[in-house]
């Protein structure tokens, strides 16, 4: 069980701090909004009324005992700016900020943040890919240039063994995990002699590169 604070309970951050809890994580949300305190306040182990740009404030909190500390002040850009480096000169192990656009990013990075997230732009980016293509379920970010995707098999691959289709040689993707339907099974590192059926759901990784050119089949 690790220890997280949240800053800012957007909509973002309530979500968040509703979701690490049901992982069975310790919780403590902070926010300068009593009403928004108070809608986590019933799931979360500890909910502060505080003014998370104000460093004194934070270092009474016992912010740098956290294992991860989440910002999630992205509309008030000064706001989280501020507080990144407050986090930062206060020891926090790692510091998880959510960013309004790529120059604040760059920012946040710079000042001490250790993951920059976009979650709007982010989300936009899988479900856009899902609308324009036909078979792609979702699509994750890796690393620079790599991801993994959740698709429906291509109507070509139906009938066919992994060991057929050859995947890595052909299109240079992996296949980590299928997800049976009927009946209802996960497959982990499915071995080459697995047969695709029509009702599987295959979770892929590669390049971007080589990922597009599968799902264009």
């Amino acid at each position: 069980m690790r220890q997280f604070a949240v800053i800012g309970m957007s909509s973002f951050g309530y979500y968040l701090c509703k979701n690490l809890t049901e992982k069975g994580h310790q919780v403590m949300a902070i926010d300068s909004d009593q009403a928004k305190v108070e809608s986590v306040q019933n799931f979360v182990e500890r909910a502060v009324i505080a003014d998370a740009a104000d460093k004194e404030t934070l270092s009474r909190l016992g912010i740098h005992e956290f294992d991860v500390v989440i910002v999630c002040l992205g509309a008030h850009i000064d706001a989280s700016i501020l507080a990144t480096l407050h986090l930062k000169e206060l020891g926090v192990k790692e510091i998880w900020v959510k960013a309004m656009t790529e120059d604040h990013g760059k920012v946040l990075h710079m000042i001490g943040a250790n993951s920059v997230v976009f979650p709007e732009r982010d989300m936009a980016d899988r479900v856009a890919l899902s609308l324009s293509s036909d078979n792609v379920l979702d699509h994750i970010p890796l690393a620079a240039g790599f991801s993994i995707v959740e698709l429906a098999p291509p109507s070509d691959f139906v009938g066919k063994t992994l060991g057929e289709l050859d995947l890595p040689k052909k299109f240079g993707v992996m296949v980590l995990v299928i997800k049976e339907l009927i009946p209802e099974n996960v497959v982990s590192m499915p071995s080459s002699s697995y047969r695709i059926k029509d009702s599987d759901i295959l979770v892929v990784t590669g390049k971007d590169s080589d990922l597009k050119k599968l799902q264009s089949l």
